[in-house]
């Protein structure tokens, strides 16, 4: 039937157009001339005339295929956004897994290609996808974007949670993935509500550090014996260490960012122990966690690090609970490569919508055995290949003879002979010669260590018990308390 309707049609050309000759091809389509159009012959010898709007030729053409091609992209770019304005346009969270090694961080310096971070993969991944709309990954407000965790330099994780709004397009996950790297992977994608925001509702956070148990050797080990084993003795103090952060502490010695008198300062441990270690390509590891509401940058690296110290025998154990004072301590920083995030808790989120009947728990349960093929696979391996390659743990070991950990102890020790409550001072304990209170002791004796001079100690800010700043009263200036008691 389709050669029948092809050779009818073929016949009509034909009919319009007139035989076809093999010399001269097709004839024009012979129509009458209509009045008023009949155009007076041309004279013999001349040329005819082109119309200027015919020249160009093919360039004439090209510019009108460039146009109609213009419109065709508009078209189909009006299709896709109409496709995507009928999709739904929802609050969700994503579990996700990443080897940081060759990242600077997690959080994504918007405006600076010097320094990747992962969020620069997610959010490529997001718009190629077909998640969300090209303006979006460069303002990444109008998607809601936050992150659970701002996980530092070189630094893992295995349960980072971030929440945005995306377009819920079918096999989101396998599409996601497809364009991502393999040492990142979203594990997992949860609806939440409107308003949830995974770094305000996070309850807390759980970290575990993975470094060679030679890190426990005594200093007068090899520094770096891929021989040595952790002792069962070894391993209870360490944990009755770990133990000691346990609680709420002023940690801004743990911290470059803080202030001693800043609250913010102020973290609450949950716990933190030592797992038993466990032998991989010839060297032993361990794994110490840590769970705490919220941490400060660096803080985990600084608690590990003192804690190295002190079963080293560099540092004594009462650097410990000297480094919670107002006082600066030097407390060494471990390096990140050992660092994983390893889970993030949204407890009270569970209890108020995880069983309303329209939201899921944010627990993760079904998700846990491939977050644990996930560090088996890239965590765990990165950790091991680069500690032989790089040493990085080896090479701050040996760093540690540079630290002075007695710099705290010898300065608040010299300023309490010089107020007379120090070794050799009179009875009655600190403040005894002097009316001060132990806390603005403290207060005087952190000034010294962090280099203030005695003369600005002297001036108002240093108020004795019972006097107004900068003013001291009679029986205190007769005791050579205030602005020159000094």
């Amino acid at each position: 039937m389709a050669i029948r309707v092809v050779r009818a049609a073929a016949g009509a050309v034909r009919r319009a157009c007139g035989p076809c000759s093999p010399s001269l091809g097709p004839r024009l389509l012979r129509l009458p001339p209509m009045a008023g159009n009949v155009e007076a012959p041309a004279p013999v010898g001349a040329r005819p005339e082109r119309d200027p709007k015919a020249r160009g030729g093919w360039r004439g053409g090209a510019r009108i295929w460039e146009e109609t091609e213009q419109q065709a992209k508009k078209l189909r770019s009006a299709s896709d956004a109409e496709q995507h304005r009928k999709l739904p346009k929802r609050k969700i969270v994503l579990l996700m897994g990443y080897s940081g090694k060759g990242y600077h961080g997690m959080q994504r310096n918007v405006g600076s290609s010097q320094f990747k971070t992962i969020e620069d993969d997610l959010v490529s991944a997001l718009v190629r996808s077909g998640c969300i709309p090209e303006n979006h990954g460069e303002d990444m407000r109008k998607m809601s974007f936050q992150r659970c965790a701002r996980t530092d330099k070189g630094v893992s994780a295995a349960g980072q949670v971030v929440s945005l709004k995306v377009w819920l397009i079918d096999d989101i996950l396998e599409k996601i993935n497809g364009h991502l790297p393999p040492h990142i992977r979203i594990l997992g994608l949860k609806r939440v509500t409107g308003g949830f925001n995974s770094k305000n509702k996070c309850d807390a956070r759980t970290y575990l550090y993975m470094l060679p148990t030679f890190a426990f050797a005594h200093k007068d080990h090899d520094v770096q014996d891929e021989s040595y084993r952790l002792s069962a003795d070894t391993l209870r103090r360490v944990n009755a260490l770990l133990a000691c952060y346990k609680g709420t502490h002023n940690f801004h010695n743990f911290t470059s960012q803080k202030g001693p008198r800043e609250a913010s300062a102020r973290r609450y441990i949950l716990d933190m122990f030592c797992e038993e270690p466990f032998v991989r390509e010839g060297m032993e590891f361990a794994v110490i966690k840590v769970k705490g509401q919220s941490f400060m940058t660096h803080q985990i690296r600084k608690m590990v690090g003192l804690v190295v110290a002190v079963i080293k025998g560099y540092a004594p154990e009462s650097l410990l609970e000297r480094s919670w004072g107002e006082a600066k301590v030097d407390v060494p920083k471990a390096p990140g490569l050992g660092l994983v995030l390893e889970r993030v808790h949204f407890d009270k989120y569970n209890q108020r919508f995880g069983n309303d009947g329209l939201h899921e728990p944010l627990d993760w349960t079904q998700e846990e055995a491939g977050v644990a093929a996930f560090k088996e696979q890239h965590i765990y391996p990165t950790i091991i290949s680069t500690e032989r390659q790089e040493r990085s743990m080896a090479r701050w070991l040996g760093t540690l003879p540079v630290h002075d950990f007695d710099a705290t102890a010898h300065a608040a020790a010299g300023l309490g002979a010089k107020v007379g409550w120090g070794p050799g001072a009179g009875g009655g304990g600190p403040g005894a010669a002097t009316g001060l209170p132990f806390r603005e002791l403290g207060r005087a004796s952190s000034l010294l260590c962090t280099g203030v001079p005695v003369s600005i100690m002297r001036t108002s800010k240093l108020s004795p018990r019972g006097g107004s700043r900068g003013h001291t009263t009679a029986d205190q200036q007769s005791r050579g308390v205030g602005m020159g008691g000094w």
